[in-house]
C-alpha cells in the first residue's frame, strides 16, 4: 500500500463560467482562476494519486504552459492520472478530501461529488469521503476569496 497527499488552491475569477468542484457544477458561483476549468478538488486528488505512486505531480504531466490544457475539463486530467497509476501497478483504495471555503457550502454537493469521483476512479462510492470546512474568516480563504483543498489517497498494489 502507498499513501499520497494532495493540495491545491485557487481564487474565484470574475468570469461567467460556472464553478466546478469534484466534477460537479455548483450553480450561482463563479469559476476559479486557473488554466484548466479550475476544479480544485480534482487537482488535489490528481496530485495525491500521482504522489502516492511516486510518478510526479499535476504540473509535470499537465502543465499550464500547454495550450491543450487551457480550459480543459479536469475529469479528463483525472482519468489520465488514474491510467498512469494503474500502469504503475496500483489501484485506488480510498480517498479522503477536505474542502476549505466560506462559500459555497459543501454539504449540499458532497454526495454528488463523491459519486462522480467514485465513478471516475473506478471505486465504490463509500471509498470516497468529502468534508467541507470553513476557515473561520481567517486569511484570504476565510474572506471568501478562494478555495483550498486537501486530499489523501490510499493506493493498493494490483
Amino acid at each position: 500500500m502507498r499513501v499520497g497527499f494532495g493540495y491545491d488552491s485557487h481564487c474565484f475569477s470574475d468570469t461567467d463560467r460556472p464553478l466546478v468542484l469534484g466534477g460537479v457544477v455548483i450553480p450561482g458561483f463563479p469559476a476559479l482562476k486557473a488554466h484548466s476549468d479550475g476544479d480544485v478538488v480534482i487537482h488535489s486528488v490528481v496530485d495525491a494519486i500521482l504522489g502516492a505512486a511516486a510518478i510526479g505531480d499535476i504540473g509535470m504531466h499537465f502543465p499550464d504552459t500547454e495550450e491543450r490544457w487551457h480550459r480543459a475539463d479536469s475529469t479528463l486530467i483525472l482519468s489520465a492520472a488514474v491510467d498512469m497509476v494503474r500502469k504503475a501497478g496500483y489501484r485506488i483504495g480510498n480517498l479522503d478530501i477536505t474542502i476549505v471555503c466560506e462559500k459555497p457550502k459543501i454539504r449540499p454537493y458532497a454526495d454528488a461529488m463523491c459519486e462522480r469521483l467514485a465513478f471516475l476512479l473506478g471505486v465504490e462510492g463509500r471509498a470516497v469521503s468529502i468534508k467541507g470546512k470553513t476557515n473561520e474568516k481567517m486569511d484570504d480563504v476565510g474572506a471568501g476569496k478562494g478555495i483550498v483543498v486537501y486530499a489523501a489517497v490510499l493506493l493498493e498494489e494490483l
